[in-house]
């Protein structure tokens, strides 16, 4: 079995910044790897354990990226590689899924699983995993909490709907996107940083998966960030009690009209 890990790294800090553009300004600003990412090659790893397989981890970004990866090798992944160029930068999750797809194609054609992150903790937009399983034309399944069984051609998953727990079937090759889970994500052993430390990592262009650039970066996506903010925290409650439910009312609706005035 063949597993690929597509992995990000987002900011460690809330001190962002934004470029003008709109854009995460990520100059000088320490990353780690997103947490969903994180559950998404520890899920990776428990197949490998179960079944047997070869896992590769692929990351789109700065150089800075790189370390992200020798992390999930030191974990127990087996190889990986990234995907750097100037044209890449400010791509939106379309753009980014197009790059990721393009690689996979050129570079790790014949895949059983993609695992992914269900969104990443910089953007939230959940979108990358279902642009990635749609340029593939393969199967997606989202929200996933875990892995039940694979067998014959198929997965069974655990899915996390609104209020309930789905148990969902997929054709392989298929795109899971995992959420944070409640079980542990392993930590390194000294062998696997050992081996996470003389991997050879290469470093794939546009050029070298044969991806037109233009397609990517801030021309080729099509969501145009129009503001960022931070949103304002809330100002202390107010805790109401030794009231009759008529007067809790009064008072609540007093305070509504309060807040719009």
């Amino acid at each position: 079995m063949k597993i690929i890990v597509c992995v990000k790294q987002v900011p460690d800090t809330a001190d962002i910044k934004w470029t003008e553009n709109n854009t995460l300004n990520r100059d000088g600003v320490e990353s780690v790897i997103n947490p969903c990412d994180l559950f998404a090659t520890e899920t990776a790893l428990r197949v490998k354990d179960r079944l047997g397989a070869e896992i590769t981890a692929i990351s789109m970004g700065p150089k800075q990226a790189e370390s992200a990866l020798r992390e999930v090798i030191s974990m127990g992944v087996d190889n990986a590689y990234m995907l750097t160029d100037r044209f890449f930068a400010a791509s939106d999750t379309a753009a980014t899924a197009r790059v990721l797809a393009k690689s996979i194609e050129e570079k790790s054609p014949n895949f059983d699983l993609i695992f992914c992150g269900q969104y990443a903790s910089d953007g939230d937009t959940a979108q990358t995993g279902p642009s990635l399983a749609q340029n593939l034309g393969v199967s997606l399944v989202t929200n996933v909490k875990s892995i039940e069984r694979i067998e014959d051609g198929k997965i069974v998953v655990l899915k996390q709907e609104e209020d309930f727990v789905s148990r969902i079937e997929a054709k392989l090759p298929a795109v899971v996107c995992v959420l944070t889970g409640k079980y542990l994500v392993r930590m390194p052993k000294i062998l696997g940083r050992m081996k996470a430390q003389d991997a050879n990592i290469p470093v794939y262009n546009a050029q070298d998966i044969n991806f037109n650039a233009i397609y990517s970066g801030l021309k080729g996506s099509p969501t145009y960030v129009k503001k960022a903010f931070r949103p304002k925290g809330r100002d202390d409650g107010e805790i109401v009690y030794d009231y009759s439910a008529k007067e809790t009312a009064d008072l609540l609706l007093s305070k509504i009209e309060e807040y719009k005035g």
